[in-house]
């Protein structure tokens, strides 16, 4: 039996079957789990992990989860991939490889007014590590690092480094706000500076305001899109 992964302090890991990680793991914070529960999948090819938390701040702050999610992501892979290899970060949670889509990060929460702390909130990712048969083909926009030059890489590993970058940015977000992570996470945001849709808004992605909410350009006016809209909410 292989064994599994090791992670940081404060973060305990747990195999899952049967159900996505992600759904285990808004069960289990449902049913009253510690946070920094870690689920994961030991037996897919690929990475799926969900992450439990216990917010201190109210869920409209805490919604940063997301970005700052797919900033721990890229910090991860950007110290082991080939550097011709390029990560970028939908706003509203797709992770793209080298411009096409190779993953997917959401984010789930206790219900409750935005000005609330929620009981709990679950960050979930899941990055494809083995191309499907069928990409390049139909799903000429999705794409697996075994596709993009990261052959090398095993999901389990990537998930440790993943870890330890996301506890590094928390602590940086508690201790000096979110100006680091505006500014990185910035630099990886797709299609800043194109049209593009979200959530059902088609517009120009202009930027992000001061808590990484998406500002869009829509005839003329400026549309500002909060990242709890992107938060699921489940009882």
């Amino acid at each position: 039996m292989s064994a599994g992964p090791d992670l940081p302090p404060l973060l305990e890991a747990s195999a899952v079957a049967g159900e996505t990680p992600y759904a285990a793991a808004i069960r289990a914070a449902m049913d009253g789990a510690e946070a920094g529960l870690v689920l994961y999948d030991p037996v897919s090819p690929d990475l799926d992990v969900a992450i439990v938390f216990a917010p201190d701040v109210p869920r409209g702050e805490a919604a940063v989860m997301l970005p700052l999610g797919g900033v721990a992501l890229q910090n991860a892979l950007g110290s082991v991939a080939p550097p011709e290899v390029a990560l970028h970060l939908a706003w509203d949670g797709p992770v793209l490889v080298n411009g096409a889509r190779a993953g997917q990060l959401k984010l789930a929460a206790a219900p409750g007014p935005v000005e609330t702390v929620p009981d709990w909130l679950v960050l979930g990712l899941s990055l494809r590590f083995k191309p499907r048969a069928d990409e390049g083909g139909e799903r000429p926009g999705e794409t697996a690092l075994h596709a993009e030059g990261c052959g090398d890489l095993a999901p389990l590993p990537l998930l440790e480094s993943w870890t330890r970058h996301l506890l590094h940015w928390l602590h940086d977000w508690e201790t000096d706000g979110l100006a680091a992570l505006h500014r990185d996470y910035a630099a990886l945001l797709w299609q800043l500076g194109e049209e593009t849709e979200i959530a059902g808004q088609t517009g120009h992605l202009i930027g992000l305001d001061e808590r990484l909410g998406a500002l869009l350009k829509v005839e003329g006016r400026t549309e500002g899109l909060p990242l709890v809209m992107l938060m699921e909410e489940r009882e």
